[in-house]
């Protein structure tokens, strides 16, 4: 029983840290337009219209993670987001390269991602507002 309480704290806890603080740059974005999402665009090429993706994975796809909602499917959504971050920014080096502090620069959307792939591999757990049936994006 603790270990299967251990389990869902720790979900929970995934869930709060990568849903709950990955809102916060949904909603900046969404308080100080979109601007620089769409030039990262221009810059690689892709259509402008993709920056509607950026308040699904970073609002949407995150409350639902912060609230156990579709939690498969809405980390697959933030995986992808941060995937395409990676992309575009890797072109002008700002994922390899080192800061000051001596990480990566890109190494916060490296934890999104990560996070958001292990919540696709472990689910909600317990502590969440829906549970669905065991399938693979529920």
């Amino acid at each position: 029983m603790a270990k299967e309480l251990n389990g869902d704290l720790g979900k929970l806890i995934l869930r709060v840290s990568t849903g709950g603080l990955l809102i916060f740059h949904g909603i900046a974005k969404l308080v100080h337009g979109h601007e620089p999402v769409r030039h990262m665009l221009a810059v690689n090429n892709l259509p402008d219209y993709l920056w509607l993706g950026v308040p699904i994975g970073e609002i949407i796809a995150p409350l639902c993670l912060l609230l156990g909602i579709f939690t498969r499917l809405s980390s697959v959504i933030v995986a992808f987001t941060m995937f395409m971050t990676i992309y575009m920014t890797s072109k002008i080096g700002a994922v390899t390269t080192f800061s000051q502090t001596g990480g990566l620069t890109g190494e916060m959307n490296l934890l999104y991602l990560l996070g958001a792939l292990a919540l696709l591999f472990l689910g909600a757990g317990k502590y969440s507002v829906y549970r669905g049936n065991k399938g693979l994006f529920l």
